[in-house]
C-alpha cells in the first residue's frame, strides 16, 4: 500500500502542499481530482522523490521513501505515466517500451504480452517511431512502457488529456484489466470526471494544496465532487 502521511511541499517560499495525505491499496484505482494549479502533480513529484518534502511521511509497502532519490524509488516497483506522455519521437515504438528496463534486472528485460493484448496497435507500429504516432496512441506507448517496469504502483497523470473517445475506452479497458489481476495500485490523476468516477474506487479532490474533499466508491456522489471540483 501507498501512505501519503501529512506531507508539506515547498518551492522556494511558496508552500504548495500541506499535510496532505492520501492512501492507495492494490486492486484498487485511487483518483485524484481538481482543476489545474491545485496541486496533483506536485504530489506526484514527492512520491517520486523529484521534489523533496519539507515534513510527513510517504511510505510503500512498509518501506520509508523520504530519503529515496528516484532511481532508488522506480526500483521498488513505482512507474509514472507522466502527463504530456513524455516518449521519445525519433526512437521506435520497441525502442520507447526497452527504455522502460533501465529499473530491472537482466533477468527481467523484456517486454510482457500483456502490452500487446491491452494496446494491439503497438505491436503493429512496433518499428515505427514514436513521433509517427497519433496522441492516442502515443498515451498507449507511454502507459506500455510504465507496465514493461512490472509496476506495484502505477501512477497516471491526466492520461485523457487531449485522447479521442475510442483511445480513452481503450485505456479505460487497460486500467480495469490491471486492477482486476489485484497486484498493482493504481493512481489516477484526472479532470474527466465521468472517466474517474467509472473506475475510480476511492476519490480526493484538491485545491490550494489541501486534500478539500474524499469519498469512496460507497458514498460517491459525482455531483458533490463536481461542486468541490468548481468551488
Amino acid at each position: 500500500m501507498l501512505s501519503v502521511e501529512a506531507i508539506d511541499l515547498y518551492y522556494g517560499a511558496s508552500h504548495t502542499l500541506r499535510r496532505v495525505s492520501l492512501t492507495a491499496k492494490k486492486g484498487e484505482v485511487t483518483c485524484i481530482l481538481g482543476r489545474n494549479g491545485v496541486g496533483k502533480t506536485s504530489l506526484l513529484r514527492a512520491i517520486f522523490g523529484v521534489q523533496p518534502i519539507r515534513s510527513g511521511r510517504i511510505r510503500w509497502e512498509n518501506q520509508l521513501l523520504n530519503d529515496l532519490p528516484p532511481h532508488r524509488r522506480a526500483r521498488t516497483r513505482l512507474a509514472l505515466v507522466p502527463q504530456g506522455r513524455e516518449i521519445f519521437p525519433r526512437l521506435t515504438v520497441l525502442e520507447n517500451l526497452e527504455t522502460g528496463f533501465a529499473p530491472l534486472p537482466h533477468n527481467e528485460r523484456t517486454i510482457p504480452d500483456e502490452i500487446f493484448t491491452l494496446f494491439p496497435v503497438l505491436k503493429e507500429m512496433l518499428h515505427r517511431r514514436g513521433g509517427d504516432l497519433s496522441g492516442g496512441q502515443q498515451q498507449q506507448l507511454a502507459i506500455g512502457r510504465a507496465l514493461v517496469t512490472r509496476p506495484r504502483l502505477l501512477i497516471l497523470d491526466e492520461p485523457t488529456e487531449g485522447i479521442q473517445p475510442s483511445i480513452i475506452k481503450d485505456i479505460g479497458r487497460a486500467i480495469s484489466y490491471l486492477r482486476s489481476q489485484g497486484n498493482i495500485a493504481i493512481v489516477l490523476v484526472e479532470q474527466y470526471l465521468d472517466f474517474a468516477c467509472e473506475l475510480g474506487d476511492s476519490f480526493a479532490v484538491m485545491d490550494r494544496g489541501v486534500v478539500k474533499y474524499a469519498c469512496d466508491r460507497s458514498n460517491l456522489d459525482p455531483g458533490e465532487i463536481s461542486r468541490q471540483m468548481a468551488l
